[in-house]
């Protein structure tokens, strides 16, 4: 590595843990419906919002209602979505007369913005017309993002709550996360991406002749402003089919640097948000330290494998022999490896390098981040929903281990609380190893793979893993345009999303109906080394117990033949 690869690594550390807790707390005052900065511009909106919707936002709801109003939600911008992409063909935007999309692939699409997981089983500048890409993936974007905040803050009430029904009113956290939270900062980062040289534009595609005298078509649109989303809201999905590997995606390092550090940047925020409403910034502190911890310890690992010679090529000079296929050669080996560990620890999908050629432990890092939850970082709000089901479960075994009931915060958790925790724990074996098993045992979605051995298991295994935590990465040579995957990675998605969501605003409502118990000399503390420790173990062990053997025979398996 070379000095400014550490300066990279250095300045995405730095910008995203400085203004963390700043952030943390503005989000915190715009989600209690306090004055912000940003009242004067954006209170008008808010209110004309609420008054052409008629929702009051001072009418709070309980965990069922608050439940009901998220499911409809999400399921009419499902139903417009899967319209858009059905009917494109005969609607305008559309300068290159794409068709409409084909139904299986049309649900795909649609349940995978819905979801935030933002896959794709199709090239964007090919398949989508410019009202598709902004009606339709855009505002998703935007609403999936949000609705994650929503369902944390949601959380975070019923944890810092005592004695109510109460979580707040679901119509109006999905609107201040969305004109507050999310869209000045996505203007702001637009804005800079059309300064890098990202396109922000309806002209139809450019035809030209390249310096070997052949044709080429240049896609064009408007790009920056979907791009901007995809990271802030770590939702991922490309303007372009080969996502941030794209020159008009990514076209420097700056702009490299920038959307890098947008994929974790909310997500961070938001750990802090948590210690706020919990009134106590010790807990924030204990939270990111195990994040941290995670994400150090996968993108070291990680960044080691990459740097490691083919032992094929018996050439001993490891600086000269780190692997650049499928490597975007204006950034390297370093960005590359940066970017995979941060949008696999995020749930954030974007790439800007291929994931299939990564070396085998490097690829086993991306699925290992993914296969402990939405934890390290996560995406927006999901992220620390996921960690905090987390952290109530290390609380309920460090109970057991001390002989007391487990409390949080001095909330106890009972027989309800341990069972919906339970619940959250099968969600992704179900995704990965239920549905990973179904495609990799029938001779027509196994077809799908296009690598024999090891390798291609590891391209079905992350596709089915990508899809339930919710990410949207792929291994490239996996053929998932098919019904089959299409149906079956929909279902991923819908679990992974809403196996979580149910069960967390069932809990929120459980915690917040409890009286809150004073802490004592004798009450486990939750914000200390030990206690980080413990949290780190936990998620390390659930996730280890539960996904090595699949991890033996994929990537494990592989870089045993490889002979190192």
């Amino acid at each position: 590595m070379h000095g400014y690869e550490y300066l990279l690594i250095l300045a995405f550390f730095a910008l995203v843990l400085l203004p963390a807790p700043l952030l943390g707390r503005f989000y915190y005052n715009v989600m209690e419906g306090k004055r912000t900065f940003l009242t004067p511009v954006m209170g008008p909106v808010e209110r004309i919002c609420y008054r052409l919707s008629g929702v009051d936002p001072a009418v709070e709801q309980n965990w069922k209602t608050y439940t009901i109003a998220l499911l409809a939600f999400n399921l009419a911008g499902f139903v417009v979505l899967f319209a858009i992409l059905l009917m494109q063909g005969s609607l305008p935007l559309n300068p290159q007369g794409l068709p409409g999309m084909e139904w299986s692939l049309a649900f795909n699409t649609a349940m995978s913005f819905v979801t935030n997981t933002n896959w794709q089983s199709y090239s964007g500048e090919a398949s989508l017309s410019y009202l598709s890409q902004m009606a339709g993936l855009t505002v998703q974007n935007f609403v999936s993002a949000a609705t994650g905040i929503a369902v944390l803050v949601a959380f975070c009430r019923g944890i810092s709550r005592r004695s109510t029904q109460h979580l707040g009113n679901f119509w109006a956290d999905m609107t201040r996360a969305t004109l507050y939270g999310l869209l000045p900062m996505c203007i702001i980062l637009a804005l800079f991406l059309v300064w890098q040289g990202v396109p922000q534009t309806f002209a139809h595609y450019v035809d030209a002749v390249t310096l070997q005298g052949t044709d080429q078509t240049i896609p064009l649109g408007p790009a920056a402003s979907q791009i901007a989303i995809k990271q802030l809201g770590t939702n991922g999905g490309g303007f372009f089919g080969v996502n941030s590997a794209h020159p008009f995606e990514n076209p420097t390092i700056w702009s490299n640097l920038f959307e890098l550090v947008s994929i974790i940047l909310i997500p961070a925020a938001l750990v802090f948000t948590f210690g706020h409403y919990v009134k106590d910034m010790r807990q924030s502190r204990a939270i990111i330290a195990c994040m941290l911890a995670l994400f150090l310890i996968g993108g070291a690992t990680a960044m080691w494998a990459e740097y490691q010679p083919n032992p094929a090529l018996n050439i001993a000079s490891v600086e000269q022999t780190a692997p650049m296929e499928g490597k975007e050669t204006r950034f390297g080996t370093t960005a590359t490896v940066l970017w995979a560990a941060t949008t696999t620890a995020a749930s954030n999908g974007s790439v800007n390098g291929m994931h299939d050629s990564l070396n085998p432990l490097t690829g086993m890092i991306a699925l290992a981040n993914m296969m402990v939850g939405e934890v390290i970082f996560g995406g927006v709000g999901a992220g620390l929903y996921g960690m905090l089901l987390n952290v109530l479960i290390a609380v309920f075994l460090a109970g057991l281990m001390i002989g007391r009931t487990p409390e949080y915060l001095g909330k106890k958790l009972q027989a309800r609380e341990v069972k919906l925790l339970v619940a959250t724990l099968i969600v992704m074996p179900v995704g990965v190893l239920v549905f990973g098993a179904l495609a990799a045992s029938l001779p027509g979605p196994a077809g799908a793979i296009s690598n024999p051995g090891a390798h291609g298991f590891s391209q079905l295994l992350y596709a089915y893993t990508s899809a339930t935590a919710n990410n949207g990465s792929a291994f490239g040579g996996f053929s998932a345009n098919t019904t089959f995957h299409n149906l079956m990675l929909g279902l991923s998605m819908f679990i992974g999303r809403f196996g979580y969501i149910l069960p967390v605003l069932a809990l929120a409502g459980s915690l917040a109906a409890k009286k809150t118990s004073p802490l004592g000399q004798n009450s486990f503390p939750t914000h200390g080394p030990l206690f980080v420790t413990l949290l780190t173990v936990t998620i390390l062990l659930v996730g280890g117990l539960t996904f090595l053997p699949t991890l033996a025979l994929g990537p494990i398996a592989e870089h045993l033949s490889l002979g190192f």
